[in-house]
């Protein structure tokens, strides 16, 4: 057979071959189709928005916890507020690089009790890591946090050219 005559033919194994388009093919997508099969639809996708909270329950089934973050973006500055209860101030480290905001924090208890025969020692810790990138440039020199039930609060004063003005149309 010549080369000129020569096509490509699919090739079916008892099902009809289906047309695939760009989305279809990305290998991360094939990849979770593989695990669907196999394991079953309990693995979060990272393809739909969904699932994603899925991904902080396996964070924390395995210890870590992420604090949920919130980050709000006002006319003068950036409050960002994060939720981290039983975490001490002296157990936490904020810091701010260009306009990544990182807040790390870490906790640990012993308890200890015996009586009589009865013995008994636990030892926990845990520790979380989460940064978020800053939708404005900030003035790091200003920026001001504090501690109260729980809740972290960070105010990030926006640089005079990152704050919002109102244009008026004429």
């Amino acid at each position: 057979m010549s080369t000129e005559n020569k096509t490509n033919i699919p090739v079916t194994t008892g099902k009809e071959v289906a047309k695939t388009s760009w989305p279809d093919i990305h290998p991360i997508a094939d990849m979770e189709r593989v695990f669907d099969r196999f394991f079953g639809r309990s693995w979060p996708s990272l393809w739909r928005r969904n699932d994603l909270s899925v991904l902080d329950n396996m964070f924390e089934q395995e210890g870590l916890r992420l604090p949920s973050l919130d980050v709000i973006d006002r006319d003068a500055d950036i409050l960002v507020r994060a939720e981290i209860p039983g975490i001490d101030k002296k157990d936490l480290n904020v810091s701010l690089t260009d306009n990544l905001l990182a807040i790390k924090g870490q906790s640990s208890s012993e308890k200890k009790e015996e009586k009589g025969d009865y013995h008994r020692h636990e030892i926990s810790s845990s520790s979380f890591a989460r940064s978020v990138t800053l939708p404005s440039t900030v003035d790091a020199s200003k920026t001001a946090a504090s501690l109260k039930d729980g809740i972290l609060e960070i105010t990030l004063p926006k640089v005079e050219s990152s704050k919002r003005r109102n244009i008026a149309i004429q």
